[in-house]
Parts: structure tokens; C-alpha cells; sequence
């Protein structure tokens, strides 16, 4: 089972989900967005988020059975998903698909905010030439079509989602993954006595230099030295403001992710710019146990040169990730 949960905060909000039925046939589609005359955000609540400033989605609507338009705002500076040479960070795609997938789950398909998620594959391919970070914020349009939904009580326990962001007229990324949702009575079951690191500090270890991952704050590198080239020891800050938005009782799925970029980085060298991610969540990166990354350059292919990345706890497989990149676009 693939292992990073994306759960609520504490106090759920009222919401009106509008559940389809099994046939896939429910919801009125074409339906208007519901803050389309104000400059707002969705409720931080559903999208797992306890800071507003974190928010990246703006609206949502029915398009079809199966499909929905999800609008975003990508600024021209953030505190963590840092512009890369004028483009804006790839992993700000992957952010804003994972905030879409829970929002979805809960306002369409029925899903508790209370329940926990989690996500077992995530796969983004971006367009480096469509991401300039421009004059003003991005606005960001995306497609999010739903497969495979599988149902329980007239909520969707499980679901595959695919996803085309669009900005003035033009595909700037993709993305797909499958996630499935549980209540809390089984989340406690499957985790055990890990419940109780929630708010608890990891150890924390030193960080590589930033330059060398691609960041240029030491706050930000995931990865610290572990006395062999291709090989790090993950860096789990629990008191990050954005990669740890909020408790949690294992290693969040983002924090892999942006170790498997900076593993990346670190491999191929500074002027690489990840352009595509497949990944899959294999099963809980516990917060209490070193987890191991290591980076094994693959042969280039179609011109582009990639890597395969390999997370551990315990000689046991936690996360693995292949990476695609290309040199900064000019």
C-alpha cells in the first residue's frame, strides 16, 4: 500500500458535497463556479492546509460526469516554491494537483474532512517554456478528469485522477495519480502507536549545501550528507512552515517528492531542471527512523537525461521516483 496521508484539521467547516452516484451519470454538469466574482481562495480546510498563505486554489466546477475545472494562482514569489531561473518551480504543479485531487474528494465525491488520504502514485511532466513567471501572478486552469472511482456508502473511498494545466491558452503541465481515502477508526489501525509522533520534532540532521540541490536557503535542502556520493539521509524539519503546514505522523509525501528533485540536482549538477516526476508511495516514511535516498543515473533517453530515485527505512522500499531533466530553458 502506498504510504503519504494528506488529513483535516481539526475543526471540519460545513460543506455540500455533491456525490455521483455509482453509473458515474450525477452532478449538474456545467455548473458555475462558486466565487467567480471575488478574489478569493477555496477554504484552506479542503484542501488539507492550516495556513491561508498556502492555498494555491481559487475555484472549482462541474464541467462533466467525470471532469472539473479547478482554477489556481501561482505567485511570482514564494517562500518555498522558488522561481528557478524565472520559470516558476515545477513542484508548484505537483502542489496545486494534490490540493485539486483532496478539494474534489470532498466537495464532489462525498469524501468526510475528517478522513485521511492517501496517495500511492503521482506522476508530472511540465513545459519549462510555458512556466515564465511573468509580470504578474499565474492564473492556472485545470482539467481534472476522475477515473476508476470506486464508492462506499455513497462516498469515494478510492480515485484516480488526471489533470492538464493551462495558462493563457497554452499546456504548461500534466499530471495524473490515485489516492484512496479511509476513515479515522481504520487510519488508527493501520498506524498504530506512530499516531503519537504527530507534533512531535524529528531528529534533525545537517543539510547539504543549498547550491548544490538547488535551493538557496540551507532551511530548504531535504537532504543531508551520508558519507557516499549518489547516497543522502532524508532531512525531515518538522518545524518547515510549508513542507510541515501541519501535524502530521509521518513524512509527507511533498517532502519526497522534493527530495527526489534535489537528489536529482545533486546527481546531474546545477543547470538540470526536472521536467518530468513519476513516482509511487510504497508505504509510510516514518518520522522516528532514517530513511536512506539514493540516486542511480539511468541512460539518457530521447536527448533527455534521467535518474532513478530510491527511498529506504530499514533496507525496506518507502517511495521511489524516476526523474526526467533538461538544461534551464534560456
Amino acid at each position: 500500500m502506498s504510504m503519504t496521508t494528506f488529513r483535516t484539521g481539526p475543526a471540519p467547516i460545513a460543506t455540500a458535497p455533491v456525490p455521483a452516484p455509482p453509473d458515474g451519470t450525477a452532478g449538474p454538469a456545467g455548473r458555475a463556479p462558486r466565487f467567480a466574482t471575488w478574489t478569493t481562495t477555496v477554504p484552506k480546510e479542503l484542501v488539507h492546509r492550516a495556513s491561508v498563505a498556502e492555498v494555491l486554489l481559487t475555484d472549482w466546477a462541474r464541467t462533466a460526469a467525470d471532469r472539473f475545472e479547478v482554477s489556481a494562482q501561482w505567485p511570482r514569489g514564494h517562500s518555498f516554491f522558488t522561481a528557478v531561473q524565472g520559470r516558476h518551480d515545477p513542484l508548484i504543479a505537483a502542489e496545486s494537483f494534490r490540493q485539486a485531487a483532496i478539494l474534489l474528494a470532498h466537495t464532489e465525491f462525498g469524501v468526510p474532512l475528517e478522513h485521511p488520504f492517501l496517495m500511492h502514485s503521482l506522476t508530472l511532466d511540465v513545459r519549462p517554456e510555458h512556466l515564465a513567471t511573468g509580470s504578474a501572478p499565474a492564473s492556472v486552469g485545470i482539467e481534472m478528469t476522475c477515473h476508476d472511482v470506486t464508492w462506499r456508502r455513497g462516498a469515494a473511498t478510492a480515485i484516480r485522477f488526471e489533470a492538464v494545466f493551462r495558462r493563457g491558452g497554452q499546456t504548461v503541465a500534466s499530471a495524473s495519480g490515485s489516492c484512496t481515502c479511509t476513515t479515522p477508526a481504520v487510519y488508527a489501525r493501520l498506524r498504530g502507536s506512530q499516531t503519537a509522533l504527530a507534533g512531535v520534532p524529528a531528529p534533525l540532521t545537517a543539510p547539504l549545501a543549498p547550491q548544490h540541490v538547488g535551493r538557496t536557503s540551507p532551511a530548504d535542502v531535504v537532504l543531508s550528507p551520508a558519507g557516499r556520493n549518489g547516497r543522502w539521509l532524508l532531512r525531515t524539519d518538522t518545524s518547515h512552515p510549508v513542507l510541515f503546514d501541519h501535524q502530521v505522523d509521518h513524512v509527507p509525501g511533498m517532502v519526497l517528492l522534493e527530495a527526489a528533485r534535489q537528489a536529482t540536482v545533486a546527481t546531474l549538477g546545477q543547470d538540470t531542471f526536472v521536467t518530468h516526476l513519476a513516482s509511487t508511495f510504497e508505504r509510510y516514511a516514518e518520522l522516528d527512523t532514517p530513511c536512506t535516498i539514493e540516486a542511480h543515473p539511468l541512460p539518457d533517453h530521447a536527448g533527455q537525461r534521467r535518474v532513478r530515485i530510491l527511498a529506504h527505512q530499514n533496507n525496506t522500499p518507502v517511495f521511489t521516483a524516476t526523474t526526467k531533466t533538461g538544461p534551464h530553458p534560456a
